[in-house]
Protein backbone atom coordinates (compact mmCIF):
# COMPACT_ATOMS: atom_id res chain seq x y z
CA UNK A 1 0.00 0.00 0.00
CA UNK A 2 2.84 2.37 0.74
CA UNK A 3 3.92 2.38 -2.91
CA UNK A 4 0.43 3.47 -4.07
CA UNK A 5 -0.71 5.85 -1.34
CA UNK A 6 0.71 8.99 0.22
CA UNK A 7 2.66 8.18 3.38
CA UNK A 8 0.15 9.78 5.75
CA UNK A 9 -2.77 7.86 4.20
CA UNK A 10 -0.84 4.59 4.37
CA UNK A 11 0.03 5.19 8.03
CA UNK A 12 -3.59 5.89 8.96
CA UNK A 13 -4.75 2.84 7.00
CA UNK A 14 -2.19 0.61 8.73
CA UNK A 15 -3.26 1.86 12.16
CA UNK A 16 -6.95 1.33 11.45
CA UNK A 17 -6.38 -2.11 9.92
CA UNK A 18 -4.42 -3.12 13.01
CA UNK A 19 -7.23 -1.91 15.27
CA UNK A 20 -9.98 -3.72 13.37
CA UNK A 21 -8.04 -6.98 13.06
CA UNK A 22 -7.16 -6.86 16.76
CA UNK A 23 -10.85 -6.37 17.60
CA UNK A 24 -11.81 -9.33 15.43
CA UNK A 25 -9.20 -11.58 17.01
CA UNK A 26 -9.86 -10.50 20.61
CA UNK A 27 -13.65 -10.62 20.42
CA UNK A 28 -14.13 -13.75 18.28
CA UNK A 29 -12.59 -17.21 18.15
CA UNK A 30 -12.65 -17.67 14.39
CA UNK A 31 -10.06 -15.32 12.92
CA UNK A 32 -10.49 -12.54 10.40
CA UNK A 33 -10.10 -11.79 6.70
CA UNK A 34 -8.83 -8.44 5.39
CA UNK A 35 -9.45 -7.02 1.93
CA UNK A 36 -8.56 -3.64 0.49
CA UNK A 37 -9.72 -1.85 -2.64
CA UNK A 38 -7.93 1.18 -4.03
CA UNK A 39 -9.97 3.03 -6.63
CA UNK A 40 -9.76 6.57 -7.97
CA UNK A 41 -8.91 8.57 -4.88
CA UNK A 42 -10.44 6.32 -2.22
CA UNK A 43 -9.15 3.37 -0.21
CA UNK A 44 -11.70 0.94 1.23
CA UNK A 45 -10.61 -1.69 3.73
CA UNK A 46 -12.88 -4.46 4.99
CA UNK A 47 -12.22 -6.75 7.96
CA UNK A 48 -14.53 -9.75 8.11
CA UNK A 49 -15.03 -11.97 11.11
CA UNK A 50 -17.50 -14.76 11.77
CA UNK A 51 -19.25 -13.44 14.87
CA UNK A 52 -22.63 -11.84 14.29
CA UNK A 53 -22.42 -9.46 17.26
CA UNK A 54 -22.03 -5.88 16.02
CA UNK A 55 -19.22 -3.79 17.51
CA UNK A 56 -20.17 -0.77 19.58
CA UNK A 57 -17.83 2.16 20.10
CA UNK A 58 -17.59 3.44 23.65
CA UNK A 59 -15.55 5.97 25.52
CA UNK A 60 -12.98 4.07 27.60
CA UNK A 61 -12.17 5.06 31.15
CA UNK A 62 -8.71 5.58 32.60
CA UNK A 63 -8.96 2.10 34.12
CA UNK A 64 -9.27 0.48 30.66
CA UNK A 65 -5.54 0.88 29.99
CA UNK A 66 -5.00 0.58 26.25
CA UNK A 67 -8.27 -1.26 25.59
CA UNK A 68 -11.43 0.13 24.06
CA UNK A 69 -9.99 2.73 21.72
CA UNK A 70 -10.03 0.91 18.36
CA UNK A 71 -13.42 1.99 17.07
CA UNK A 72 -12.92 5.48 18.46
CA UNK A 73 -9.79 5.74 16.30
CA UNK A 74 -11.72 4.46 13.28
CA UNK A 75 -14.46 7.05 13.89
CA UNK A 76 -11.92 9.85 14.32
CA UNK A 77 -9.56 9.05 11.43
CA UNK A 78 -11.66 7.42 8.69
CA UNK A 79 -13.62 9.50 6.20
CA UNK A 80 -16.40 6.91 6.40
CA UNK A 81 -16.90 3.59 8.19
CA UNK A 82 -19.58 1.09 9.03
CA UNK A 83 -20.61 -2.49 9.71
CA UNK A 84 -22.30 -4.80 7.21
CA UNK A 85 -23.69 -8.27 7.83
CA UNK A 86 -22.70 -10.63 4.98
CA UNK A 87 -25.54 -12.50 3.35
CA UNK A 88 -23.73 -15.86 3.30
CA UNK A 89 -21.83 -17.70 6.04
CA UNK A 90 -22.79 -15.31 8.86
CA UNK A 91 -20.50 -12.90 10.62
CA UNK A 92 -19.97 -9.28 9.75
CA UNK A 93 -17.70 -6.90 7.87
CA UNK A 94 -16.35 -3.79 9.58
CA UNK A 95 -15.06 -1.37 6.96
CA UNK A 96 -13.54 2.06 6.61
CA UNK A 97 -12.73 4.39 3.73
CA UNK A 98 -10.02 7.02 3.35
CA UNK A 99 -10.21 9.80 0.78
CA UNK A 100 -7.21 10.98 -1.24
CA UNK A 101 -5.72 7.51 -1.29
CA UNK A 102 -3.81 7.66 -4.56
CA UNK A 103 -0.58 9.60 -4.55
CA UNK A 104 -0.35 12.05 -7.44
CA UNK A 105 1.97 11.14 -10.29
CA UNK A 106 5.47 11.95 -9.16
CA UNK A 107 4.21 12.32 -5.60
CA UNK A 108 6.13 11.52 -2.46
CA UNK A 109 5.63 7.80 -2.13
CA UNK A 110 7.85 4.76 -2.35
CA UNK A 111 7.40 3.33 -5.83
CA UNK A 112 9.55 0.31 -5.03
CA UNK A 113 12.42 -0.96 -7.16
CA UNK A 114 12.76 0.53 -10.64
Amino acid sequence: MRHRCPADTAEVAELLITELVTNALVHTDQGAEVSATLAADRLRVEVRDYASRRPRPYVPTADDGTHGRGLMLVQALADDWGVDAPVQAGGKVVWFELDGALAPYGGAYDAGPA
